[in-house]
């Protein structure tokens, strides 16, 4: 099983990480634009909680529709496993036009609502305009990927992620600097490379061989009500991180003052891309991992299934202490990536280490949300992560509000150590039940069959 484990979540950790390239690449380029390189990121810091919010529909669809195609195989029907592929595909492309026209009308009020200042609204409104044009690429390629990795291939899977950000590292210079088109350069080698990314999930999915292969089917409303109801819980958690980190951007810009709120801006563009750098490969193990409980689970497995989850864990926490020294190590070169300033460069990673202080306790949270979807156990999943959300969000409005607005940094470790005691104890209560309830006698449970 530890191989197995490994073997599974090593391509899908390696391509999140691959993935945060988009935007911390982006980044990179944006802050060493010169004369305007620290408004300039901090115009497309303020963007990028928006884009993070667009993705996440992703998740809704992509981590509600695979591990129910995961049980369905453990299960030996590939029939519904395929229609299951269609409809989601289906919502896919729903949701991509329902929200290019929703977010392209509002991108302007956004922008000043969530910490936009005069001096970086005309960054961030160039960045966000042309993101939004290819949010359908973003959309299916994220979307897609996840059936690819749910049928056992993380390899074509880490290939659609590869094949985007090495796109996307290589066009960067070209269109910001070669070209001279600055941030609306960076937006567009983002979106061009996320349309490559997205022809290659869509061509992996016709492949001869594959388990499941991409076909148009049978619209269904009862099955993709089903995804979408398994998929809350996921889409929840990324979305509202998304939201989190927009009222965090709001409170600096506001308790900041002029001047002040564009320099803890520019700083948490960079505090976020490093967070990034964690938080995603270490969703890679999670949701790499999830097709093998899932599976497990559909066979009525008890054994594997508590075996396989032990391994995610270790898996997350080796991830974790890992990158906690890292951190220690690496954040001032990190930083210096970033930005040239060096008030910027001190303070960024002062706040780097205080930001991260709590990714020991990160790892439990994230096992104990994504294993709770992969059981379909959504309720659980949900209220675990609402409560990381109230806890972050408490702590952004009330530590600035008592000391300092650079205090709202401190609101991730307090919400990380917080959660995650929260979360152990509930998953630690509430799995055996299910275990023995799914494995003793063999029935579908309540996310699949709707109630």
């Amino acid at each position: 099983m530890a191989g197995l484990l490994f073997r599974l979540a090593a391509p899908t950790m390696l391509a999140q990480f691959i993935n945060v390239l988009y935007s911390v690449v982006d980044r990179m380029f944006i802050g060493h634009i010169a004369g305007v390189g620290s408004l300039a990121l901090a115009g497309v810091g303020v963007c990028g909680p928006i884009i993070t919010l667009l993705a996440s529909f992703s998740f809704l669809v992509g981590l509600g529709g695979t591990p129910l195609m995961a049980m369905r195989l453990g299960a030996g029907d590939q029939a519904e496993a395929s229609e299951l592929l269609s409809n989601c595909f289906r919502l896919l492309l729903g949701l991509a036009v329902g929200l290019s026209v929703l977010f392209f009308l509002l991108r302007r009020q956004f922008l000043w609502w969530f910490g936009a200042s005069v001096d970086t609204f005309p960054y961030a409104l160039d960045y966000i305009t042309i993101y939004i044009a290819g949010t359908a690429f973003a959309l299916l390629s994220g979307g897609l990927n996840s059936f690819l990795i749910a049928q056992g291939r993380s390899g074509l899977g880490m290939g659609t992620v590869v094949l985007g950000a090495a796109l996307n590292i290589g066009l960067d210079p070209v269109f910001i600097f070669a070209l001279d088109l600055g941030v609306a350069g960076a937006a567009w080698a983002t979106i061009l490379s996320q349309a490559a990314a997205c022809a290659f999930a869509l061509c992996s999915l016709r492949l001869p061989g594959l388990p499941v292969p991409l076909r148009w089917g049978r619209f269904q409303p009862a099955l993709c009500k089903k995804v979408l109801f398994l998929g809350t819980a996921p889409f929840l958690t990324y979305a509202l991180d998304s939201v989190i980190l927009i009222v965090l951007n709001a409170v600096l810009q506001r308790r900041g003052g002029p001047g002040e709120g564009d320099v803890l801006i520019t700083c948490a563009a960079i505090v976020q891309s490093y967070m990034l750098l964690i938080s995603m490969p270490m969703s890679g193990i999670t949701l790499g991992c999830q097709g093998v409980v899932s599976f497990n689970l559909g066979a009525a497995n008890r054994a594997r299934v508590e075996q396989a989850l032990r391994g995610v864990l270790l898996l997350c926490l080796g991830f974790a202490a890992l990158m906690l020294a890292v951190t220690h190590l690496c954040a001032p070169w990190f930083v210096r990536l970033f930005t040239g300033d060096a008030q910027v460069m001190a303070r960024s990673v002062s706040y780097i280490k205080l930001y991260t202080a709590g990714v020991l306790f990160m790892a439990v949270q994230w096992m104990a949300v994504d294993m709770s979807t992969a059981l379909g156990q959504v309720g659980l999943a949900l209220f675990c992560s609402l409560v990381r959300k109230i806890l972050f969000l408490t702590g952004v409005l009330l530590f600035p509000a008592l000391l300092t607005a650079a205090a709202a940094f401190a609101a991730e470790p307090f919400c990380d150590v917080t959660a995650s005691i929260i979360s152990a104890v509930l998953f630690l209560r509430f799995t055996p039940r299910l275990l023995a309830r799914r494995c003793a006698h063999k029935q579908p449970c309540a996310a699949e069959s709707g109630r």
